[in-house]
């Protein structure tokens, strides 16, 4: 083996790892976003909450993300991306605390919305972090680590709230030392907060924010051990499209006209099709949602796991074929699929009979179809629109507006999550599930039209070249 191949096998390692780093953000943001899932019927009695407060217990964190997200690019851009994770790190550790230790829901939904800055500033960090420190031949793979991240965390919140829940008899019942099961789903949370501040502290700064610092010998020995070769070229191609002389505003998202980008509209567009598909649902509500069909605490956890479990193997075929099928062949494969499945369950639970309280009752084989097409549905978003919408908005922005423009896209997705989260109880309550269903396949079939016209293929483009 000859050395230059030693040394690039040696630098696409300390990729790997450095971007494996950074993506625990993503492990967090799974984590933290799914936690809840096992808990919710729990803390709804500890706290005797109505169902206006329970709700807003899960959604208003998302409101925290989308706060978190805006303002992250500019904490970013202005003090490190490193930096920037060990602030998102210690408010999780935080939040994770004070979740668990609640007195009240008021004071839980305070913790809550913590904890959503930081997941926020976690979806905005790390895949602006991995792009800017990815060869471009492998930029799809390791941004798809963020979305691996991502389902990995909501795996293991699920899998833990399994796990305290069946050990304890239920979320309710005391656990160990005698306190409530649903407060430890919360701490279980501290251990990898901590782990992801001090990875942070361990990895390099982005090579294109030391640029754009003026601190170009630090940027050079960074790209030494990501690329190797002749990383002086590569600093005065990075130099030539990094404003030096300010910090990158808002206001570099908008044309002459005062209106944004049309790259920004597009990247809005992916942001909040990647919500209205429903998928948060699935990971928030689908506990509850496969008890009121009939399904046992047990079980109904039990298939919330399975279903997370998918969305992992999914989301590595993505990072399998992201760099090889390119970017936009998954997203409209995904599209049609989850249109297929999601207008399956709309059909299932429209036209399902409906017991005394209201809830659908499924036949064996309607029951075993709506599981069918609910786990071909997380299939089908989680090689498609999981992982290549962090890719793309990790890439697709040039590096002037890289920053701004990926806090922005980010935000409106909290706010698409919030609006989707925060409505589907009252569109379950007062016109069923089947409606609900509907309403994801419509904006599934509108996604196709979406990226068959706006998105183009960005696969092995360099980021100077975007």
């Amino acid at each position: 083996m000859s050395s230059t191949t030693t040394r690039r096998q040696a630098n696409t390692y300390y990729v790997i790892l450095i971007a494996g780093a950074a993506a625990l953000g993503g492990f967090l943001f799974g984590f933290d976003t799914a936690v809840i899932n096992g808990a919710v019927a729990a803390l709804s009695k500890a706290f005797n909450a109505s169902s206006v407060q329970t709700g807003l217990a899960v959604s208003l964190a998302l409101l925290g993300s989308a706060v978190g997200a805006f303002y992250a690019g500019k904490i970013a851009d202005r003090y490190g991306r490193v930096k920037a994770m060990v602030v998102a790190s210690v408010l999780f550790t935080i939040s994770a605390v004070g979740s668990g230790i609640a007195i009240t829901i008021w004071d839980f939904i305070f913790w809550r919305v913590l904890g959503g800055l930081a997941v926020g500033a976690a979806s905005v960090i790390a895949p602006a972090y991995i792009a800017e420190c990815s060869p471009s031949h492998l930029r799809g793979r390791l941004g798809s680590l963020q979305q691996l991240a991502i389902v990995v965390g909501i795996f293991i919140a699920l899998l833990s709230d399994y796990f305290i829940a069946v050990s304890a008899g239920s979320a309710e019942l005391p656990f160990l030392f005698g306190i409530a099961a649903w407060r430890w789903m919360f701490w279980t949370e501290i251990p990898p907060a901590v782990l992801y501040g001090m990875a942070a502290l361990t990895i390099p700064e982005s090579p294109r924010y030391l640029v754009a610092q003026g601190r170009e010998p630090e940027a050079a020995n960074v790209l030494t051990k990501i690329l190797g070769g002749n990383v002086l070229a590569k600093i005065e191609e990075i130099r030539q499209t990094v404003l030096r002389e300010r910090q990158p505003k808002f206001s570099d998202l908008l044309s002459r006209s005062g209106r944004l980008l049309p790259i920004v509209w597009i990247g809005i567009g992916l942001s909040v099709f990647q919500q209205f598909v429903g998928i948060n649902v699935i990971f928030y509500y689908s506990s509850i949602l496969w008890r009121a069909v009939g399904f046992s605490e047990k079980n109904s956890l039990t298939i919330t796991v399975i279903t997370g479990a998918v969305n992992i193997i999914t989301t590595l075929i993505a990072i399998a074929f992201v760099d090889k099928f390119g970017r936009k062949p998954l997203l409209i494969l995904g599209s049609i699929g989850m249109t297929v499945t999601l207008g399956t369950m709309a059909s299932i639970f429209g036209t399902a009979q409906v017991d005394a309280a209201g809830n659908p009752t499924l036949s064996t084989s309607a029951g075993i179809v709506a599981l069918i097409a609910a786990n071909l549905y997380v299939f089908c978003f989680g090689f498609s629109w999981g992982p290549v919408v962090w890719v793309l908005l990790g890439e697709m922005f040039n590096n002037k507006i890289r920053a701004a423009a990926l806090s922005l896209a980010a935000a409106m997705q909290w706010v698409a999550n919030f609006v989707v989260s925060t409505t589907f109880p009252p569109i379950l309550q007062y016109f069923g599930l089947g409606t609900a269903y509907g309403l994801y396949t419509t904006a599934a079939a509108i996604s196709i039209f979406f990226v068959w016209f706006f998105i183009r293929e960005t696969k092995g483009i360099e980021l100077e070249d975007m």
